[in-house]
């Protein structure tokens, strides 16, 4: 038979999509969004009394062995109802991109190196925790609160780091987490998912 190039080019390629089939790990799911804002742990309805959108960049990631896997950098939606007699519920969301530090893989099955790039959604609920609002809050209560570096390096040492909760409020307590989860992709690298409910997949290799 004649060797086409255009005919050897699409055999290539069909080899290499093939190839990357079998080497790619089967993808994580997690239905994050239902969590935060339908499921049994989600907020009840009431005054939204905080709607902010905050950036973070240089924040740790730790991984199942207590170690800092990967430097994330996101944005989170912080909203906080007033769900009376003092008591308040926090809902969380994450949208980021993270990068690897070499180590320990953050699922704790192998390792990774240093340089691995991925994506990363999620967030987490507090249900009813007792605090008092400040009456001068120290960042803005709707809209874009601005960015904050958090400077952390591999070993959880985070001098830019804080708790938001102390923007807003003072005496806090009982802030529990009745969910939270995450999913990360990581693309032929793998996807991890590190929830409440239990950890699954993993993100390996270089």
């Amino acid at each position: 038979m004649r060797y086409s190039r255009s005919v050897g080019a699409l055999t290539v390629l069909c080899v290499l999509l093939s190839a990357a089939s079998v080497i790619a790990a089967p993808s994580e799911h997690l239905n994050w969004g239902a969590q935060l804002h339908s499921g049994t742990s989600a907020c009840p309805s009431g005054p939204l009394v905080i709607n902010v959108v905050e950036k973070v960049v240089n924040d740790d990631d730790s991984g199942v062995a207590g170690n800092a896997w990967a430097l994330d950098d996101f944005v989170r939606q912080i909203q906080v109802v007033d769900t009376g007699g003092g008591t308040f519920c926090a809902t969380v969301s994450y949208h980021g991109s993270f990068t690897t530090f070499a180590g320990i893989s953050p699922g704790g099955t192998g390792s990774v190196d240093a340089g691995v790039v991925g994506t990363f959604e999620g967030g987490y609920v507090s249900t009813q925790f007792s605090a008092t609002l400040k009456s001068a809050p120290l960042a803005r209560v709707r809209g874009s609160i601005g960015t904050f570096d958090y400077q952390c390096d591999d070993a959880f040492n985070c001098p830019g780091s804080f708790d938001w909760t102390t923007l807003y409020f003072d005496n806090v307590a009982g802030f529990d987490l009745a969910w939270w989860g995450w999913v990360y992709h990581a693309g032929n690298n793998g996807s991890w998912v590190n929830a409440i409910s239990g950890n699954s997949g993993d993100i390996t290799g270089n």
